[in-house]
């Protein structure tokens, strides 16, 4: 009787980034796409203003993921159990970061790229299943600190 729905996984997943490191994820993601674009300017070659801001999308979702997940007995009860159970289920915990990429970057591929509304939606998804993999393997590393301190 221990299985918990799909929305619960969701709400835990919310739990565990509610206590993220926020201001530092839009700071980390912003100077990542200031220096992409910047980097695109300088150098020879167009500089790509939809690249950069994924990649800004991605990172700040990424920093967010991460370091909700880094202080696991951080933070009042419910914060410190969810994010427990992210780091026992560190895949199911990746799939809203993952969402939070997607979503976000959409209107950017869609607005600012011009491949229409299928493209943006496929480089968008691409973009959040990135994000899974990544944010999902480094929380399986960090996995060992749902043990310690306990």
């Amino acid at each position: 009787m221990n299985e918990i729905t799909r929305r619960d996984e969701v709400s835990l997943s919310g739990a565990a980034l509610r206590g993220a490191p926020w201001k530092a994820a839009a700071v980390g993601g912003g100077v990542v796409a200031a220096a992409s674009w910047g980097m695109g300017v300088l150098l020879p070659g167009p500089a790509d203003l939809v690249w950069a801001l994924g990649l800004g999308i991605s990172l700040f979702a990424l920093i967010a993921a991460v370091g909700a997940v880094a202080k696991p007995h951080e933070g009042d009860r419910v914060t410190r159990q969810a994010r427990l159970w992210a780091l026992r289920h560190p895949w199911k915990f990746a799939l809203l970061p993952a969402g939070i990429t997607a979503v976000l970057d959409y209107p950017v591929q869609l607005v600012l790229d011009g491949e229409g509304v299928f493209g943006s939606a496929f480089q968008s998804i691409w973009h959040g299943a990135l994000v899974y993999l990544i944010a999902g393997v480094l929380t399986l590393t960090m996995k060992g600190r749902a043990r310690s301190q306990a």
